[in-house]
């Protein structure tokens, strides 16, 4: 919860920046008019189960189950009070665990502070900055330098080189094979 409060009460540059890139595109200003949401009650959990094995939707719950999360644990924005800004911190949230998805990271230390590289170098936002920067604390040596030598550097290429992940209407791509979004986003295949 208070990571959720630091990102709202820190993200209110990227905020608008995030907006404004979405407003500029076409599928992103369609989300921002639609304003999908990701959640269980949203979700046709037993449809994207059934899709084939390298599926968005498919690898999508098969994280959810590995990892045993929920889309339902992210909270509602507290502490932004403009409501296109609160939808953006929200729906950023929501496709966080799309981010794992994507990135091929796990929830563990190592996965999270990789999948918060990509999201400081996408969103800007000084909660992801500052995940990215002191989340490595906890780790030990070998996955220091894994870290720093190959996971870092493909994070930080892929975020630069990636279209805003934002701007993607991930509720109608899970059939769509994850290597073919990687692609068109812009994300290299992980290492």
């Amino acid at each position: 919860d208070m990571v959720a409060v630091l990102g709202e009460t820190t993200g209110c540059l990227a905020l608008p920046s995030l907006r404004d890139k979405m407003k500029h595109h076409p599928e992103g200003y369609r989300i921002l008019q639609e304003r999908p949401r990701i959640r269980l009650s949203t979700l046709d959990m037993a449809k994207l189960q059934g899709l084939p094995d390298g599926t968005l939707g498919r690898e999508y719950v098969r994280f959810l189950e590995e990892n045993k999360v929920s889309p339902d644990t992210r909270m509602p924005p507290k502490f932004v009070d403009d409501e296109e800004l609160a939808y953006v911190i929200q729906r950023y949230r929501e496709v966080h665990d799309l981010m794992h998805t994507l990135l091929g990271m796990p929830t563990n230390m190592l996965g999270e502070v990789v999948v918060k590289w990509f999201e400081a170098i996408q969103t800007g936002l000084p909660m992801c900055v500052l995940g990215a920067v002191f989340g490595p604390i906890h780790l030990n040596a070998r996955k220091l330098q894994v870290l720093a030598t190959e996971l870092v550097p493909w994070a930080i290429r892929s975020g630069r080189n990636a279209n805003c992940v934002l701007n993607i209407y991930y509720e109608q791509r899970w059939e769509q094979p994850v290597d073919s979004l990687r692609e068109e986003i812009g994300i290299f295949p992980p290492p």
